[in-house]
């Protein structure tokens, strides 16, 4: 949305993305603090998906601002081929949060650069070029990282990257396959996927990536046992799993990393958005051994004029500081299991409402048309109706900013939110969910 300004701006010389550029104006926000935004109006918001789901610390935190000051002093940026102190700290940092073996880091500055050194990674250690990855996912908007999501985003690049291969991710409220949630559960999806790597050769495959908990594509937690299956199937056919937890990292689950809810360790996670809270881009591609011991002898060829950005990682340690000074991992569990609490209670009082999901501060209302078919509201791709626009409008007006598209309504508001923020604005979104009840 183009944003709403004075006179003194023109407001067509940018360009946004992912809109129409003559959509509705959007207010144009002067300031933030904590879990708010305030517009030149002075009209003040929620951020109830804590930007694009990376504001994890809120805004305006003074420590990441102090250490950032300081840093600026000293150096903010020098060729990546220098090692500063920030970059050194910062990668031991991350190690120390990451999941047991993934000890050594590649810094970039998206999820999507992230994923695309993963991808080149891969291919170079087993000498295999096919990537698997989720019909109900999405990886970022470079046209490899686009290339590997299942989402509809991915027809902006096609046709793609070759080498690609898609599988169904287990959904548990409408299985693909008609079976029962566990523990009816005979996995056909995991059947699938085996059949799938059998009939394309073992030997072509390079790696299986995966967000452990689908993000934006619905929010989808799988069973335990399916995340364990597709390691066991990695494990039996040398094939090396990826991780993408760039949404699902740095506490947004009630984990440093969702992968810690399945107790299963990948080959690789690659991860953003929440290593820095949004303060400067940066991201990174953490592996294990086995893969720093390739590129021992050999050159890593990926990065970029800013890898590893100094100014970058001086904010990212002061982020994991915050993390960790303020209990905001386990503060996530908590106010999470709370924020779960009551959607469920909102699911009592919405027919519109046909299930609600998630872990920690990251959750999802998926609406429906009919509770008992499961029939859709708005449909995959708005292919009914499109409510998730007239929906986001009307809590806007109301002061809250959250994402939505289809008959998914996503909640992530910074791990900083306290219990009363959360059912003031909780109440409006109930308030507010009246009006998709009538449409049914």
């Amino acid at each position: 949305m183009k944003p709403a300004v004075s006179s003194e701006f023109d407001p067509t010389h940018s360009l946004f993305g992912w809109q129409r550029q003559n959509a509705v104006a959007a207010p144009l926000v002067e300031r933030a603090e904590h879990i708010y935004f305030w517009d030149i109006d002075g009209k003040r918001y929620a951020d109830f998906c804590s930007g694009q789901m990376n504001v994890n610390v809120g805004y305006g935190h003074p420590h990441i601002l102090a250490a950032m000051r300081r840093q600026m002093e000293k150096l903010t940026y020098i060729a990546p081929n220098f090692p500063t102190e920030a970059r050194l700290r910062l990668a031991t940092m991350v190690t120390e949060c990451a999941p047991p073996g993934l000890n050594h880091v590649f810094f970039s500055n998206s999820g999507a650069e992230a994923v695309e050194t993963a991808i080149k990674i891969v291919r170079a250690v087993t000498g295999r070029t096919r990537i698997y990855s989720g019909w109900q996912s999405y990886h970022g908007a470079t046209a490899g990282a686009a290339a590997v999501s299942g989402d509809p985003r991915r027809h902006y690049v096609e046709p793609a990257m070759p080498g690609t291969g898609k599988f169904l991710y287990p959904n548990c409220y409408r299985c693909p396959f008609g079976q029962s949630a566990p523990p009816g559960c005979h996995f056909a999806c995991l059947a699938s996927l085996h059949s799938q790597i059998v009939l394309d050769g073992p030997e072509t495959v390079a790696a299986i990536l995966l967000e452990p908990i689908v993000g934006t594509s619905g929010l989808y937690v799988p069973p335990p046992e399916f995340i364990s299956g597709v390691r066991a199937l990695c494990d039996e056919f040398g094939i090396l799993l990826i991780f993408d937890e760039t949404m699902t990292g740095w506490g947004r689950t009630g984990k440093w990393f969702a992968s810690e809810h399945f107790e299963v360790v990948p080959d690789i996670i690659t991860t953003a958005k929440g290593l820095t809270s949004g303060y400067v881009p940066l991201s990174a591609t953490i592996v294990n051994q086995r893969i720093r011991d390739h590129f021992a002898e050999r050159p890593l060829v990926a990065g970029v004029t800013t890898e590893a950005h100094t100014l970058a990682c001086a904010a990212a340690i002061a982020n994991i500081e915050v993390y960790r000074n303020e209990g905001l991992i386990e503060r996530s569990a908590t106010e999470g299991a709370y924020l779960h609490e009551r959607l469920a209670a909102m699911k009592e009082r919405h027919p519109c409402i046909g299930d609600v999901r998630g872990k920690g501060l990251f959750a999802c209302i998926e609406l429906t048309a009919d509770r008992a078919e499961k029939k859709p509201l708005a449909g995959y791709r708005n292919s009914h109706r499109d409510v998730a626009t007239d929906f986001s409008r009307r809590l806007l007006a109301m002061g809250i900013f959250l994402v939505a598209k289809w008959d998914f309504i996503f909640l992530a508001p910074p791990l900083v939110i306290t219990r009363c923020e959360l059912d003031e604005h909780l109440d409006l979104i109930d308030r507010a969910l009246n009006s998709l009840d009538e449409l049914m």
